[in-house]
Parts: structure tokens; sequence; C-alpha cells
């Protein structure tokens, strides 16, 4: 296994895959999610359907690595919310797509500016402007990271 540390001997990748989770986390409290009565995979489906458009069933299921099962128990949430509903397909009138409401589209948005408008200020007040070029080139590592093709397991 490579090894990278940081100065304070920990592993990088730790250090790295804990602050993200962190984030995540902050972000996803801070938006509200909590607040909307949904589960993480309740939104993670609702902004799937918003952003890839309408789905099947299955392929939710696929696309979330869980069970038709599993998806079923969200969408029976999200359709008594009206934040989803399911239309005949127009290829195959045997299966369902589903597609995200405007009643959808509006919570979605609405966690999203929320989540966004909370790490702004969080930004704002603990990163310093001469820290801002910093913290961009942060991000563009972040990505650069995330789009690594690397083979091989070590």
């Amino acid at each position: 296994m490579v090894e990278v540390m940081a100065a304070s001997g920990e592993p990088t990748p730790m250090r790295l895959l804990r602050a993200v989770a962190r984030l995540r986390a902050r972000a996803r409290a801070e938006a509200g999610t909590e607040s909307t009565g949904l589960s993480l995979s309740q939104v993670t489906i609702l902004a799937r359907v918003i952003k890839e458009g309408p789905q099947t069933a299955a392929e939710l299921a696929q696309a979330e690595h869980v069970s038709q099962q599993a998806i079923a128990q969200s969408l029976t949430v999200l359709k008594a919310r009206k934040l989803v509903r399911v239309r005949p397909d127009p290829s195959d009138g045997r299966k369902g797509l589903v597609e995200a409401t405007p009643a959808g589209h509006r919570l979605r948005d609405s966690v999203v500016n929320a989540r966004a408008g909370w790490l702004a200020r969080a930004i704002a007040s603990v990163v310093a402007r001469d820290e801002r070029a910093t913290l961009d080139a942060a991000i563009d590592l972040l990505e650069r990271v995330a789009d690594a093709e690397v083979t091989g397991r070590r």
C-alpha cells in the first residue's frame, strides 16, 4: 500500500475521508434535510430523478445499489408526499417511469439553496480572504483526485 502521511503523522487518505464525511454530514444537517422528514436515501432518489430524468424503479435501484424493495419503500413516501409521480413508460406501458413533481423540484431546490447558503457563510466566517486562493486550489486538487483513474489495489 502506498502511504501518504500528513504532517501530523496521520495517513492523509484517512484525514481526507473523515473531513469530507464531516463536511457532507454538516451540509446535510444545515440544509434542513432532517426537517424535510425525508431520509437521505429519499432525498438522493429525488435528486437523481430531477438530475437524470424519469426512470423506472429498477433503474433507480441499480443506480442507488439497493434492492427494488428498498426503492419501493422510498418511492411510497415520495409519492405520498407528492414529490414524485409514476407515469406509464411510452415505450413499454407495463413499466412506470418515476418523475419529480413541481413540489419535488421546489423541495430539492430549497435543500440545495440552504446547503449552498450555509457553506458560503461557513467559508466567509472561517476562511480569510488571503486563504481563498488556497481553498480554490484545494478544490481543484480534490476534483483531480475524484477523477483519478487508478489501476490496481494496493
